[in-house]
């Protein structure tokens, strides 16, 4: 049986570029919205713009990109010169007859074109208008622009990585995107229920970097009822509760279990490490069964989890004698069975090809695509029983639905769209048309 899809019907006009905002739609259309993104192939998003990502075996172009690939799965895409009257025009006409209009740009972006959240509403009272700027609509600045790094700084996540007395690090991944864009489907949701119970459309007006404050730990709780600043004090714990020799740090877990750490496995691997971690006493106890009860473990110094913090150095290295006579995997199963945390360290490879557990929940989807051939993309980490969230469709090629939407969405001719080619509103004029749309208008 096939499963329906929980927001089929609902249709998305996507203005969003990068990554947080892609992904918010990502989500949206996993759930079966109709997401048709809007694109323009003079000025590209820079992830479709970057063709130095495509694999080493893809020629580049803007239908290569990896990271375009896996954000825009279950999306239309056409092309539109919205700087055009004619443009402006079937933007318009598109926004009526949608449900969701949701963009990534600037605050001034969008009031600039003549669509502020009034002005869409004029075109349709039900609009759903998600506007996810990096400092929100209002404020003294909410005009400026921010990338990752920058809007992570501000948030108070750059500060707290990095070692003692060193610049800070910032993270390597801009998580912001990620939370930003699960942010923006969830408040795109809320607004889509209150609409349907009541018939009113509203603005969501989003700030990704307020959103990444929601990642800096107990940060704001230690301010708020220590208050103590922000500090890098000591060297950061890591998967240790506290580093020997140092005080207990606030913004992290504090004096909470020992052991709790990684530990060298059996082989040459660079990822033969098992994460192990005792948060009592019976837990403990259980690994030195586990281990076949050595000598060393039976200390009376190791009985309490007082104890068992000051001697992490001593517990780590006997720990460690043990796991690198086995393989992580099977550190991990002689551990869980006993009732031990305990889990391996992956590598992509381990999570994509070797992980049966992800492989049968299905987070990892094959798809064919044009230009990339089969790839496989990262499919949604939830299930439904009533409802279908798969992913279905690759990524779309540049303008690929630009005819397809234009005469099944909005009913224009033939005639009509071949005109749009012609004069600019649909591709640039001078440009070479790809092939898979002239095909398409004939």
């Amino acid at each position: 049986m096939i499963k329906p899809r929980a927001l089929e019907g609902v249709r998305v006009i996507d203005f969003t570029c990068v990554r947080a905002g892609p992904m918010a739609t990502r989500w949206l259309g996993i759930f079966g919205a109709e997401v048709i993104k809007i694109e323009w192939p003079e000025r590209l998003d820079s992830f479709r713009r970057n063709q130095g990502t495509a694999p080493p075996d893809v020629e580049p172009g803007p239908n290569s990109p990896g990271m375009f690939a896996d954000q825009h799965v279950n999306k239309r895409a056409i092309t539109l010169n919205v700087r055009s009257d004619k443009g402006m025009d079937i933007l318009k006409r598109l926004i009526k007859v949608s449900d969701i209009v949701i963009e990534n740009f600037s605050s001034r972006v969008m009031q600039s074109w003549g669509l502020s959240y009034e002005e869409q509403k004029e075109l349709n009272p039900e609009i759903i208008y998600v506007s996810m700027a990096g400092l929100g609509q209002t404020g003294p600045d909410h005009a400026y622009t921010t990338m990752g790094p920058s809007a992570q700084a501000l948030s108070g996540q750059t500060f707290l990585s990095g070692l003692p007395g060193q610049p800070p690090a910032g993270w390597g991944w801009s998580y912001m995107d990620d939370t930003g864009g699960m942010y923006g489907a969830i408040t795109a949701l809320t607004a889509l229920r209150h609409r349907d119970a009541t018939g009113q459309g509203q603005h969501v007006d989003l700030s990704q970097m307020t959103t990444g404050i929601t990642l800096t730990g107990s940060a704001f709780l230690d301010r708020t009822v220590n208050k103590r600043p922000s500090r890098r004090v000591g060297y950061p714990p890591g998967n240790r509760t506290t580093w020997p020799g140092t005080p207990v740090m606030n913004n992290y877990r504090g004096p909470t279990a020992v052991p709790h750490n990684s530990y060298r496995t059996n082989g040459d691997d660079y990822n033969a490490w098992c994460v192990i971690a005792c948060f009592s006493d019976d837990e403990w106890n259980k690994l030195i069964e586990v281990m076949g009860s050595p000598e060393w473990a039976k200390d009376a110094r190791f009985s309490s989890l007082a104890g068992r913090i000051q001697s992490q150095v001593e517990i780590d290295r006997g720990i460690e004698s043990w796991t690198q006579t086995l393989d992580k995997y099977e550190v991990m199963v002689l551990c869980q069975e006993a009732g031990v945390r305990a889990m391996p360290v992956q590598s992509s490879e381990n999570r994509m090809e070797h992980d049966p557990q992800l492989r049968e929940r299905g987070m990892f989807t094959e798809l064919e695509h044009p230009v990339l051939g089969a790839r496989k993309v990262q499919n949604a980490p939830f299930r439904f029983s009533k409802t279908s969230v798969e992913i279905d469709r690759h990524a779309p090629l540049l303008g690929q639905h630009t005819v397809e939407v234009m005469k099944g969405v909005l009913g224009l001719s033939r005639e009509e769209v071949a005109e749009g080619f012609e004069d600019g509103t649909f591709w640039p004029s001078g440009m070479p048309i790809q092939p898979y749309v002239e095909e398409a208008l004939r």
